[in-house]
């Protein structure tokens, strides 16, 4: 039982994690990069891309439920249509491209669950696989629901260099915190 218990509470500390990280990080992106929007929800540079892919690294599906459960609230009481349907569509292909993308990566670059063997090629790789999956599966829910100027290559090719980009400046920005945290306590020792 405490077993059970302790996987439940690990789920939920995983997918409140996922959702709150990733709104906190919409709306910084909104904020700091809210001119580069190419049209409705196409950004050049989407720094949320690579918190995405992060979190369904490190939480698995925890942290796709919780992307995707911030995703549908933030479309559904933001900027897109109030379409129960759309928006729900939105929120499963932002949670579950970066988590299909996981699967594909895990099986066949071996890269460990616990993410120890990650070189800057698996990362790449990893980039570029969740990129593809994440602005083909959007543009394609966004023409099959007749959204006005989206699906097309255009919308699909900027998302991909959006998602890149910002999962590129996302990983980049942890990598340059890890290095001063490292030297900070390095100078305290």
């Amino acid at each position: 039982m405490y077993k059970i218990l302790s996987g439940l509470s690990g789920a939920f500390i995983g997918f409140a994690i996922s959702a709150l990280a990733y709104v906190f990080l919409f709306y910084a992106n909104s904020w700091v990069a809210g001119e580069l929007v190419f049209s409705l929800g196409v950004n050049w540079i989407y720094l949320p891309a690579g918190l995405r892919l992060f979190l369904t690294l490190i939480f698995g599906l925890p942290g796709a439920l919780g992307i995707a459960a911030a995703s549908f609230l933030i479309s559904y009481f933001g900027e897109f249509p109030h379409d129960l349907t759309l928006c729900l569509g939105i929120g499963l292909a932002s949670g579950f491209a970066p988590y299909i993308a996981r699967v594909f990566i895990l099986s066949n670059i071996q890269l460990a669950p616990d993410l120890s063997n990650l070189s800057l090629q698996k990362l790449m790789i990893c980039i570029l696989v969740y990129a593809l999956l994440s602005a083909g599966i959007h543009q394609l829910w966004f023409a099959a629901e007749g959204l006005e100027d989206a699906g097309s290559f255009s919308h699909f090719a900027v998302m991909l260099v959006g998602d890149i980009l910002g999962s590129i400046l996302l990983i980049a920005v942890i990598k340059y915190g890890l290095d001063i945290l490292k030297k900070v306590r390095e100078k305290a020792h």
